[in-house]
């Protein structure tokens, strides 16, 4: 099964039904089925090896995510926020390609070799020209998209999806026309990230309407939501404390989210206020976790709205500690928790996170990760409780081992997230001659809020154990973010140098 089928299926069911707005600009199922079926037989005709858009999201992302499909070449959309070096190292692993961009900077690739159009330009000419019909390609073995890894450890790998992965994960979480023709979806996360590969193909599949925004602001995030009448949205946590903070500080009033029914957030950790506040705030919402990984094709675990509603202010600390967790494992998916050699660890023992299944590819274009059995060993760490809900505690390699103990930056952290007094918080580790590592603190204090190192320092020791004292504290106004809401926590460590 090809992933172009799943906007062929939307186009015949419900041709006439809004698929996408974009900047007040509508475009229905059949009007998207066509201009991916014309783009298709021109990324044939043009030779090119891999289908890249270098752009913020606009329709020429379904457009041509699902045309790269029909046309049986792998679609690999590119990070523009990337400096033109890092695009250049990138584009020359990818040539020769079709590669759509933002008008302005269609003659900025002259060295590349690829067939550079821009956006507006092809959406215009695609609209207007003659429709055609494509032959496909029904290999479900073959690549359907390429993703290029942020590279935060060194050259980024190339993570390869199939269509098989692909269409494993929507077909086991997205009922067919499950969405009734009111109802749209916000897509506010860049279109270079698997979320936003996968909020777009699952819209599709429900036939539920795509809302763009190209460039995520809090304010606009909300104006949107009410104008557009948004029913479902997804967000990375960074983005939905920055919601919170806007409903907060401003006067915009929640009862114009009234249409709002769900949102789910993931692409990094939650700390445990932000979503209390977003509960507390937006009652009628229903919240959902969404943890899951370039190479397993997005979603493994959900943590789902009963579950929020249970945990908030539960009596049993158990099960309010849920709120801290990505859920529990998708039907068709296995979690294992592994020790450094390999071996099963049982409930609340922490360790890396190994996962199976149909929809995980494991595969690099320079290597397939998997191991005996299948099993995709994904370099975060975290643990599963007695009821298979599973915990993160960060990246494996974000351990910080301070005399042979190993300490979790996520421990720390979520204690300080607590205080009312702390903005954010990250723990690392430096080098120590005593210990080998020791933890060193970076804190974001609330706006005029007043904390000393002190009562940092005795709050830890309190609270936890004096190895997770840090060693170093530094105060700072913001922590740095990839724009996909994860912690930067390589950035942070060279503060310490």
């Amino acid at each position: 099964m090809n992933i172009a089928l799943f906007l062929q299926m939307a186009a015949e069911a419900c041709p006439d039904r809004s698929a996408l707005t974009h900047d007040g600009k509508h475009y229905t199922y059949l009007e998207l089925f066509e201009s991916a079926n014309k783009v298709a037989e021109r990324f044939s005709h043009s030779g090119c090896q891999f289908v890249s858009v270098l752009d913020v999201s606009s329709p020429a992302v379904p457009i041509a995510l699902m045309g790269a499909a029909m046309a049986g070449i792998p679609y690999v959309p590119l990070n523009y926020r990337l400096s033109t070096e890092q695009l250049s190292e990138l584009l020359a692993r990818i040539e020769p390609a079709f590669l759509i961009v933002d008008d302005s900077r269609t003659n900025d690739f002259d060295e590349v070799e690829a067939t550079v159009l821009g956006r507006q330009a092809l959406l215009d000419d695609l609209l207007s020209s003659p429709e055609v019909s494509v032959a496909w390609k029904e290999d479900p073995s073959a690549v359907a998209i390429q993703l290029f890894t942020s590279g935060t450890t060194g050259t980024p790998k190339a993570a390869i999806l199939r269509h098989e992965h692909l269409v494993s994960y929507i077909l086991g979480s997205v009922e067919f026309m499950g969405a009734s023709e009111e109802q749209s979806t916000l897509v506010s996360v860049p279109p270079y990230h698997i979320a936003g590969i996968s909020a777009v193909m699952s819209s599709i599949y429900a036939c539920r309407r795509i809302v763009q925004l190209p460039d995520f602001d809090p304010a606009e995030w909300l104006s949107l939501c009410a104008n557009e009448r948004v029913t479902n949205a997804f967000v990375v946590p960074t983005m939905l404390k920055r919601i919170i903070e806007e409903l907060d500080e401003s006067s915009f009033d929640p009862a114009t989210l009234m249409s709002l029914e769900a949102l789910a957030y993931g692409g990094g950790k939650m700390p445990v206020p932000v979503i209390e506040r977003a509960l507390e705030l937006l009652p009628e919402i229903n919240f959902t976790n969404a943890y899951g990984l370039t190479e397993t094709s997005s979603t493994i675990t959900l943590l789902d709205p009963d579950d929020h509603r249970q945990a908030l202010d539960h009596d049993d600390l158990v099960i309010r500690a849920r709120l801290g967790s990505v859920g529990k494992a998708l039907p068709s998916v296995e979690i294992q928790i592994r020790d450094d050699e390999g071996n099963e660890l049982g409930p609340f023992e922490a360790g890396e996170i190994y996962v199976r299944g149909p929809q995980v590819s494991g595969e690099y274009l320079e290597r397939n990760a998997l191991v005996d059995e299948g099993w995709f060993p994904t370099r975060d760490a975290g643990y599963l409780d007695d009821h298979d809900y599973l915990y993160l505690s960060g990246r494996a390699d974000d351990v910080i081992v301070r005399g042979g103990e190993n300490i979790s930056p996520a421990e720390i952290e979520d204690l300080l997230h607590a205080h009312n007094a702390i903005d954010d918080a990250a723990a690392v580790g430096i080098p120590s001659e005593e210990w080998g590592e020791a933890v060193a603190l970076a804190v974001v204090l609330k706006n005029s809020a007043e904390l000393s190192e002190d009562e940092i320092v005795s709050l830890i020791r309190t609270s936890l154990r004096s190895s997770r004292v840090p060693e170093v504290i530094r105060f700072t106004s913001e922590l740095p973010y990839s724009d996909t809401g994860k912690l930067l926590r390589r950035v942070v460590k060279t503060w310490f140098d």
